[in-house]
């Protein structure tokens, strides 16, 4: 069976991980940030990934890069800063388009199936205009389109993260997986990982990993990578000591959040429930037990990157690589669903 696939927007390269756990190959990935490309192939024996402009993919290229036959998806995420309902919802925002060029590519391709992942908002921004208008381009392409909305914690992984995917296949029957019978706490996810007071990096374990999403992030892995701690105000510290797990800034008096005018998303997560929605930054999440940010390699364990995947560039840049990502182990569930479908 052809396995090879086409990475568009591929960021850090958390979809293409998903599907190649799957038994999909990724051919190529393509993508406008230069940190997140060399992340992406920084994590693979091939460097497969190119920092690109898509437009710069014309006919030619396309026509020379399916020579072989092996092409059986697309799969991608265009930007969604444009569709984000955090974001200003700017129906021009140019980036908002970049699916046209997605669509111009399968149209050329013409692959057995593509997958478009994207913010919820996508649906609903200019009265469903956009969604309306993938369905339509897709389906005039001769794909059975389906699109659905579906929550990372329903697939094994520690977070409340929203996300539409639209998956076209030329086979009809598609169905999206179901939903796992069971879900994984935040404290499951990293409480083996080591203390941070301060600064410091850390690149050893400190402990055996207790539960199964911990064996599994961790797998024969010996160093520890992106733990560091971040440099809080002693201000900052001690209001976050006052918030209980789980609590918000807003259960304290009105003293410590009126005079500074704290974020009302200033919360600390819960051990016993999911993360909030790992962003690109998440300043204003705290560690459900220690007064700090979550490190880069806490996030990444709550999008479901093992911890042998190591993000690059500067600190602030892999907080961003890693919340602009599609959690791995829900871009496995897709890609087991779509298997099935082939």
């Amino acid at each position: 069976m052809k396995n090879k696939i086409i990475d568009l927007f591929c960021g850090c390269g958390g979809l293409s991980r998903g599907f190649e756990m799957a038994g999909f190959e990724t051919k190529i990935a393509i993508d406008m940030w230069e940190d997140a490309v060399k992340t992406y192939n920084h994590n693979r024996k091939c460097e497969i990934a190119v920092c690109e402009d898509i437009h710069n993919w014309d006919d030619a290229f396309l026509d020379k890069l399916i020579s072989d036959g092996d092409v059986v998806g697309i799969i991608g995420g265009p930007p969604c800063q444009g569709y984000s309902t955090v974001g200003t919802r700017d129906v021009n925002d140019p980036r908002n388009h970049l699916y046209k060029e997605y669509c111009r590519i399968v149209e050329r391709i013409k692959p057995e199936f593509f997958v478009i992942e994207n913010v919820k908002g996508l649906t609903t921004l200019s009265g469903g205009a956009f969604k309306d208008d993938i369905i339509s381009r897709f389906s005039a392409l001769g794909y059975s389109v389906k699109f659905q909305i579906l929550n990372a914690a329903d697939y094994g992984i520690p977070q409340n993260r929203y996300r539409v995917f639209f998956v076209g296949m030329k086979k009809e029957g598609f169905t999206f997986p179901e939903a796992y019978d069971y879900k994984v706490t935040t404290e499951e996810a990293i409480g083996d990982l080591p203390v941070l007071t301060g600064t410091e990096v850390v690149t050893e374990y400190s402990e055996e990993p207790k539960t199964e999403y911990e064996k599994l992030m961790r797998g024969d892995t010996k160093v520890l990578f992106n733990h560091a701690g971040t440099n809080h105000s002693q201000q900052t510290i001690d209001i976050i000591s006052m918030i209980k797990d789980g609590g918000k800034i807003k259960d304290l008096s009105p003293e410590y959040w009126e005079v500074r005018k704290y974020n009302k998303a200033f919360e600390r997560m819960s051990s016993t429930g999911q993360s909030n929605t790992v962003d690109t930054g998440h300043r204003n999440y705290f560690h459900y037990k220690q007064n700090r940010i979550p490190s880069v390699r806490e996030n990444a364990r709550l999008q479901s990157f093992t911890d042998d995947f190591e993000f690059l560039g500067s600190k602030t840049s892999q907080y961003k690589q890693v919340g602009n990502a599609v959690p791995p182990l829900l871009a496995y569930a897709v890609a087991n669903a779509i298997k099935d479908n082939l």
